[in-house]
């Protein structure tokens, strides 16, 4: 039973990181097309959406709390039962922890982009007023 629950909650783990991959593809490209060549951005984002899958996994598939079904609590306490309500627990648990680490991954993900966005912005404004600056005739 403990190594049908492994399976399942690592199936959805992996069925949610896939969604959360495809839904956030297109913005994933947009910015790294915008603050990388375009070489670097079809890597960078394949890197980010193996990212995603890692942390998905890994925070969807909680080794730990699986392990109380196969280790004892204590001396006096037995290890849990896989009854329909842990089942229905563990899956929402999957799920929800699977979207919780992937929300943080691409929120650090973002707020550098952000930053990065911002660096890039102002440097590119200071090219310009520099440019404007050298081709504009001198004030009489």
């Amino acid at each position: 039973m403990f190594l049908t629950l492994l399976v399942v909650t690592f199936a959805i783990a992996a069925v949610v990181s896939l969604l959360v991959a495809r839904a956030f593809r297109a913005p994933i490209r947009q910015i790294l097309s915008r603050l990388v060549s375009s070489e670097l951005s079809a890597a960078w984002q394949r890197y980010i959406t193996f990212a995603i899958f890692v942390v998905g996994l890994s925070g969807g598939v909680p080794i730990y709390s699986l392990e109380q079904y196969i280790n004892p609590r204590s001396e006096r306490m037995p290890p849990l039962v896989l009854d329909r309500d842990r089942w229905v627990l563990e899956v929402y648990r999957a799920v929800i922890e699977t979207l919780k680490s992937i929300a943080w991954m691409l929120l650090v993900f973002f707020l550098v982009a952000l930053v990065a966005y911002v660096i890039l912005r102002g440097l590119e404004m200071r090219a310009a007023r520099q440019r404007e600056a050298t081709s504009s005739p001198p004030a009489p």
